[in-house]
């Protein structure tokens, strides 16, 4: 099944607009689109704020692998909820803190 015309002629298939698993490998590469650059600007201002190494080092590690297996049980092996979203969850909770700690940092400025 592809997407473009132009990739069956080399390989055969058929276009297709409607095929349920690209659609939702599509879902999962926006939801991706949508977090991640988000997540890395947080990251940024809170590196800023001169937090402890091993923390800062954890709590990204941690963000990038609830993002991984988020894309993997959403898009490629489709597990039943709650395990996207304790994957999605875990994340938000690592930005929100980092966002607090930014606030709690910058408030005087």
């Amino acid at each position: 099944v592809f997407v473009s015309p132009e990739d069956t002629n080399m390989n055969g298939g058929v276009v297709s607009y409607e095929d349920p698993d690209i659609e939702r490998l599509r879902r999962a590469h926006l939801n991706d689109l949508e977090n991640i650059p988000g997540f890395l600007i947080i990251a940024l201002l809170y590196i800023m704020t001169d937090p402890g190494v091993m923390l800062a080092c954890w709590l990204i590690r941690i963000y990038t692998l609830a993002r991984f297996l988020h894309t993997v049980v959403y898009g490629i092996y489709v597990l039943p909820q709650p395990s996207r979203a304790l994957c999605f969850t875990s994340g938000v909770l690592i930005e929100v803190y980092m966002i607090v700690i930014v606030i709690m940092a910058y408030h005087n400025y």
